[in-house]
């Protein structure tokens, strides 16, 4: 599609990235300290007042043109810096009804008020403290360095994604119409893989979700009189059972499909059989036709199941969420992971083989219902400490991540330090990847001579097609690991008959990277050395870079950053009590891995200080 913008060569945009990021050292502290105050002080969907004023702030005082209450309480910043794309990035900012039982220093102990005015504890279950965090960091890196790119930068803090809604409040506002409209939208989202790994997949790589209200009516009475009663808790119990079959039996083995009974409510007390009882449904699939089959497996069952127990009244159910999968565009999603290929290196970037089932409104923003939706590409950023990733039970990554704590659980827990310095990162080194100029706008550097980064250098401009794979029934072309996703013919060069630039480096799944290997990798011997460790040198220098040996070896115990979080991690004098529950491993800290400098540990505070065991859930 002709307003698609063409990409900066992978090793250009990675070379800017490195430019950007030599201010990062001295930027992040403050992203490190917006995080923690936005962890202690989560907000729930559509109450995002406090968290909107903070993104609002910063990127007024970064330079941009900034707009609140777009869509309730969303912030959009605007920069523009002469002729070229408009990128757009976006983060949301709301958080989850859930008690935190981490045990961090800065864990919340926020309480509000939930939509039916009952108060619930408040918690960043699901990291979106870091998606902003990152969102207006990038937005201050790229401020600072005008001279490395062109274009229109974008900057979206969107409220109540966990409601599903906060995307299409803010399109109704008028975000296009009265911003622009955005030539390719970027995103990014913690994930459960290891802190500072980026994960990949062109396609389909969220599963669509609705959700569904049921409301069963029947006869109340005493209960020691059951048969003058219809007892709805009954009904109920048997609407549960009975859908869990739905899966099982009504859909194809070959497809993904989720049925879950969320919140089932009914009574007042033991000794009363109700008039009534309340459901909520939720389902996930990877396609429209599954989902509507689950929708009418879930309304054929209620009512069948009340009928069957001799309901007078019909129940009520109504669909009161819907939302369609992720589908990233098959070339953006190549240029942004060939970009991540070549500042990263090619251990610190993987593409999944599959689709998760979780759902984001993230693909509103593409407009895809209309004739030309826009491009996005949206990755996951991992999150898990090192310590617990080892620590977990399972023989590979898979089983791995389905034993650590993750996203909605009152135990996630991210490594701050490497998760927000790889987010930050991402998410910029993504945006140069349009806005970057081929040619440099300010006499940077040529890109040093010899590999960028261990393993194969990236290779030529792939030939994918416009339209998604997914959208024509085609392969997904990284579903296997083992085989090109550009299909070439076996024994054919990567860069035969294709420019030299854009390429996508041979797709490596979770089981070829070094990172998730079931110990951490010595640094490599090999002097090639991504670009990001190349920075690092250049900004370190000697004496820092001795540090860092030091920390790798093991030999300091206090961080080298400039930053002293002391006062913002522990201001109330508090040590948290650590949480009662039983997942492996500890929820955060210990030793920093051995590997590259975006590894480093975190800084100094009360948690550092904390004996081990303080640590352990």
């Amino acid at each position: 599609m002709e307003t698609v913008p063409h990409a900066v060569d992978p090793d250009r945009a990675a070379q800017h990235g490195s430019v950007v990021m030599r201010l990062l050292d001295e930027l992040f502290p403050l992203v490190e300290g917006f995080y923690v105050d936005l962890h202690k002080n989560p907000e729930l969907s559509h109450a995002e007042q406090r968290t909107a004023s903070g993104v609002a702030e910063w990127l007024t005082r970064t330079g941009y043109e900034v707009h609140k209450g777009v869509g309730g309480t969303g912030v959009v910043g605007i920069l523009r810096n002469g002729p070229g794309p408009t990128v757009m990035l976006r983060a949301d900012m709301d958080a989850l009804p859930l008690q935190e039982k981490t045990g961090l220093p800065y864990a919340s102990t926020s309480r509000a008020l939930d939509p039916d005015g009952v108060e619930v504890p408040v918690m960043h279950a699901c990291g979106h403290d870091a998606h902003t965090a990152c969102l207006v960091g990038a937005a201050d890196l790229l401020s600072e360095t005008r001279d490395e790119w062109a274009g229109t930068v974008m900057i979206v803090a969107q409220p109540a994604e966990e409601t599903l809604d906060g995307a299409q409040a803010m399109l109704a506002d008028g975000l296009y119409d009265r911003f622009g409209r955005p030539d390719v939208i970027l995103g990014q989202h913690l994930g459960p893989q290891p802190a500072g790994l980026i994960s990949h997949r062109a396609g389909i790589i969220l599963g669509a979700s609705r959700a569904y209200r049921v409301r069963v009516y029947g006869e109340g009475g005493h209960a020691s009189q059951p048969h003058t009663t219809v007892d709805p808790v009954v009904i109920a119990a048997n609407i549960v059972t009975r859908l869990q079959g739905v899966v099982s039996r009504e859909i194809s083995p070959s497809e993904m499909a989720v049925l879950t009974v969320g919140k089932l409510q009914a009574g007042t007390k033991a000794n009363i059989i109700p008039d009534e009882a309340y459901l909520e449904i939720n389902t996930r699939a990877l396609n429209d036709s599954v989902a509507d089959q689950l929708e009418a497996s879930i309304e054929r069952i209620v009512r069948a199941e009340a009928a069957a127990s001799g309901a007078t009244r019909e129940p009520d159910v109504e669909m009161f969420v819907s939302c369609g999968v992720t589908r990233n565009d098959a070339t953006c999603s190549a240029e942004v992971a060939a970009a991540h290929h070549a500042y990263f290196g090619d251990d610190y970037v993987i593409h999944l083989p599959d689709p998760s089932p979780g759902t984001e409104d993230f693909n509103y923003f593409g407009l895809p219902g209309e004739a030309q939706p826009i491009p996005y590409v949206f990755w996951f950023v991992g999150a898990t400490p090192h310590d617990v990733w080892e620590a977990a039970p399972g023989d590979t990554p898979y089983e791995k991540m389905g034993n650590v704590p993750s996203n909605h659980s009152p135990f996630f827990a991210p490594a701050r330090e490497p998760t927000l310095r790889a987010g930050l990162a991402a998410i910029t080194v993504a945006a140069l990847s349009y806005l970057g100029s081929d040619s440099g706008r300010s006499g940077a550097p040529a890109a040093p001579e010899g590999a960028s980064f261990p393993g194969p250098a990236p290779t030529g401009d792939p030939v994918v097609p416009d339209d998604d794979p997914f959208a024509r029934g085609g392969a997904d072309p990284f579903a296997d690991p083992l085989s090109d996703p550009f299909g070439r013919p076996p024994g054919q060069s990567a860069t035969a008959g294709r420019p030299a630039h854009t390429g996508l480096p041979e797709p490596n799944d979770a089981y070829d990277s070094a990172f998730l290997a079931s110990s951490w990798p010595d640094p490599p011997q090999d002097p090639a050395k991504s670009t990001y460790d190349a920075d690092m040198d250049a900004v370190m220098g000697a004496q820092d870079e001795e540090l860092r040996d030091e920390w790798r070896s093991g030999k300091v115990e206090e961080s080298t950053l400039s930053a002293d979080m002391a006062s913002i991690l522990d201001d109330d004098g508090v040590t948290q009590a650590p949480p009662q529950g039983p997942p492996a491993g500890p929820s955060y800290g210990g030793p920093p891995p051995r590997g590259s400098a975006h590894n480093a540990p975190p800084p100094p505070g009360p948690d550092d200080d904390l004996p081990d065991a303080e640590y352990r859930l």
